[in-house]
């Protein structure tokens, strides 16, 4: 074995997460750039879906290009 391997404490919560610059974003937003719908989970992209042909309803995709475009 080589011994410059070094072993981490999984348990070890004394080291804070970076904190983030801007809101951390959760839900389905419309990204003007792509054209797409994306899902985002604690600021994480999740899941995309192209604008065009998206089988929401056209109310629902109205409204989130409305009021939740990034």
């Amino acid at each position: 074995m080589s011994e410059d391997v070094e072993q981490l404490d999984l348990f070890d919560f004394s080291v804070d997460p970076p904190q983030s610059t801007g809101p951390v974003l959760n839900g389905m937003y419309y990204e003007r750039s792509t054209d797409m719908f994306v899902s985002y989970v604690k600021g994480r992209r999740h899941y995309e879906e192209p604008a065009k042909g998206c089988q929401h309803l056209k109310e629902w995709q109205e409204r989130i290009k409305k009021e939740r475009s990034i």
